[in-house]
C-alpha cells in the first residue's frame, strides 16, 4: 500500500529474545531432570531384568543337578536289587525249586537283606503263587501272591529281565513297596515261579527329604508310562496316579530324555521349573521341581528393596529439582521485573511527558538505525516534520495550560493517523512534531501527511488568532533512498525542515515535499 511495509520495533525483538532464552533455560532444566529420572529407571530396569534371568539360570542348574542326583540314586538302588535277584535266580534255578534247601536260602536272603538298606524283603514264590522262602522269620500260612500283577505278568511272559511294578501294599507289614521281580524257569523253560525283591517307598522318601529344596518344591520318581512311585512331599493318595497327561510326559520326554521345563504341575497346580531325566537302564523317570515362587522370592525382595531406594532417589531428585526450578522461576521473574523496570526507565527517557510520544533522543536513535537498515535493504525512507500554525498566538491568548492541552490533543491525532507499528511519531520540540516512516516512498509519506493534517483539523480546536478560527498544522516531507546517495540524519532533518518552512511561507495548513 503506497510502498509502505510494516516493521516491528527493535526493542520488542530484544524483549522477546530474552524471554525465549529464559524459557529455553527452564525447558532445558526440566528436560535434564526428566533424562536423569529416565536414566535411573532404564538402568534399574536393565539390572532387574539381568537379575531375573540370573536367578532362573541358577535355578535351571539346580534343577538339572537335582534331577541328575535323584536319577543316579534311583538307578543305583534298582541296579543293586537287579544284580542281587539275578544271582539268586541263577542259584535257585541251578538247584531247582524241588531241591531247594529252604533253610540255607532263607539264611542267604536274610544276610542280603541286611546288607541292602533299601530292601523291604526278598521272596521266592512257586508256580502256584505260594511262598516258598523269604527273608522273613515267619512265613504266613496259606500265603499266596498269585493275584499280584507282577506274578501274573511273569507267568504269561517269557521275559527274563527284571520287572519294576507299581507300588503295592505289603501283605505282611502293610508298608508301601515297589516290587522288583524276575521270572524263574524250570530246566525245560517252563514257568517255575517268581523271585521278588521289594524296595521300601520310605527309603526314597527319606532320601528325598535330605535335599534342601523349598516347601513348594517337588521330587518325583515315576514309571515311564507316568505312574507315580514316589513323590516329595509324600502324599499316599498321590502314589499310583498318572502323569501321562503332564507336559513333560506328553511334550518333552518324547523328544529328549532329559531337560528343563517350566510348567504347572498336574498334581497340585503349582508352577515349577522342572529338571527331568529318564533312567538309561530302567523304565523310570525322575522329576526335580523348584517352585517359581521360591525362585523369584529373593529377586522380588531385592526388587522391592531397590524399588524403595529408587523411589527415594527420584523423590530426592524431584525435591531438589523443584527447588532449583522454583529458584530459576523466581530468578526469571526477577529478571523480567528488572527488564520491565529498565524498559520503563528507558521509555521514560525516550518519551515526551506531555504528549506521550517519543522525544528527540528517541528520534535520533531510531533515525540512525533506520538509515542503516534502508541502506542494507535498498528501501526508501521518509520523514515528516510538522508545526502547529500560529501556536505562539494560541499560547498568548489561551495561556500555557491550554497550550499544553492543545499540544497533547495534536500529539494524539498524529499517533492515531499513523497505522504501522514501525512508524514513529515524536515531539521534536515546542510545537514541532516529527514522523519517521521507514520503507515508505514519497507518495506514501504524502498520504500519511494528509491524514495527519486532516486529523488535526477534525479536532476543531478553537483558535481565535488563526485566520480559519481553529487549530491547523503545516508539514514538510523529505524522502530519500540511502543506498543511492550519502544520506545523513542532519541532511534528512534539514530537508524536511526546509519543506516545512516552504509550507508555512505558502500560507500554512498544507504540506510541501522534496519531490
Amino acid at each position: 500500500m503506497l510502498g509502505r511495509n510494516s516493521q516491528e520495533p527493535t526493542a520488542n525483538h530484544g524483549r522477546r529474545n530474552t524471554a525465549v532464552k529464559a524459557g529455553s533455560t527452564f525447558r532445558l532444566t526440566v528436560s535434564f531432570m526428566v533424562v536423569v529420572v529416565v536414566a535411573f529407571l532404564a538402568v534399574e530396569s536393565w539390572r532387574t531384568w539381568r537379575d531375573y534371568r540370573s536367578v532362573f539360570a541358577s535355578a535351571r542348574d539346580s534343577a538339572t543337578n537335582l534331577a541328575r542326583a535323584t536319577a543316579q540314586h534311583a538307578e543305583d538302588t534298582i541296579r543293586q536289587v537287579d544284580v542281587l535277584t539275578a544271582g539268586l535266580a541263577e542259584r535257585v534255578e541251578g538247584d531247582g525249586l524241588q531241591n531247594l534247601d529252604v533253610a540255607r536260602i532263607h539264611k542267604l536272603l536274610v544276610q542280603q537283606s541286611k546288607i541292602m538298606p533299601q530292601l523291604h524283603g526278598l521272596f521266592i514264590y512257586g508256580p502256584d503263587g505260594h511262598w516258598i522262602v523269604t527273608d522273613k522269620e515267619v512265613t504266613p500260612e496259606m500265603a499266596n501272591n498269585a493275584d499280584r500283577d507282577y506274578f501274573q505278568y511273569h507267568r504269561t511272559h517269557d521275559d527274563r529281565q527284571v520287572r519294576i511294578g507299581r507300588v503295592v501294599e505289603s501283605r505282611s507289614t502293610h508298608d508301601l513297596i515297589i516290587p522288583i521281580s524276575r521270572r524263574l524257569n524250570n530246566p525245560d523253560g517252563s514257568f517255575a515261579g517268581v523271585l521278588l525283591g521289594t524296595v521300601k517307598v520310605s527309603y526314597f522318601v527319606d532320601y528325598y527329604g535330605d535335599f534342601r529344596i523349598d516347601d513348594k518344591g517337588a521330587l518325583v520318581l515315576a514309571m515311564r508310562d507316568g505312574t507315580i512311585l514316589v513323590r516329595r512331599p509324600f502324599i499316599a493318595s498321590v502314589v499310583g496316579k498318572s502323569l501321562a497327561n503332564s507336559e513333560i510326559f506328553k511334550t518333552y520326554l518324547p523328544s529328549s530324555n532329559e531337560g528343563i521345563a517350566q510348567i504347572r504341575a498336574v498334581v497340585d497346580g503349582t508352577e515349577r521349573l522342572y529338571g527331568y531325566r529318564a533312567l538309561t537302564t530302567y523304565p523310570l523317570v525322575v522329576e526335580a521341581g523348584l517352585s517359581k515362587d521360591s525362585i523369584t522370592a529373593p529377586w522380588r525382595r531385592d526388587l522391592l528393596k531397590n524399588g524403595f531406594v529408587l523411589i527415594f532417589l527420584i523423590l530426592v531428585l524431584a525435591c531438589f529439582g523443584l527447588i532449583v526450578l522454583n529458584q530459576l522461576r523466581q530468578r526469571m521473574a526477577m529478571e523480567r521485573e528488572i527488564r520491565s523496570a529498565h524498559q520503563a526507565m528507558r521509555d521514560m527517557a525516550l518519551t515526551d511527558s506531555l504528549t506521550g510520544l517519543g522525544n528527540r533522543r528517541r528520534l535520533d536513535t531510531a533515525l540512525a538505525d533506520e538509515i542503516r537498515l534502508a541502506r542494507r535493504q535498498n528501501s526508501p525512507l521518509s520523514l515528516i516534520m510538522l508545526d502547529v500554525d500560529h501556536f505562539k498566538r494560541y499560547n498568548d491568548h489561551y495561556g500555557h495550560a491550554a497550550g499544553d492541552d492543545c499540544l497533547s490533543a495534536v500529539g494524539r491525532a498524529i499517533q492515531q493517523a499513523i497505522k504501522r507499528p514501525g512508524d514513529l511519531a515524536v515531539r521534536y520540540g515546542g510545537e514541532e512534531f516529527t514522523v519517521l516512516l521507514p520503507n515508505t516512498n514519497n507518495a506514501g509519506a504524502i498520504q500519511v501527511a494528509e491524514d495527519i493534517l486532516q486529523a488535526i483539523r477534525l479536532l476543531e480546536l478553537e483558535h481565535t488568532g488563526h485566520p480559519l478560527g481553529y487549530v491547523t498544522a503545516s508539514a514538510g516531507i523529505a524522502t530519500r533512498r540511502p543506498v543511492d546517495e550519502s544520506v545523513t540524519m542532519a541532511m534528512l532533518l534539514k530537508s524536511a525542515d526546509m519543506c516545512l518552512y516552504q509550507a508555512k511561507r505558502l500560507g500554512r495548513n498544507r504540506w510541501c515535499s522534496t519531490d
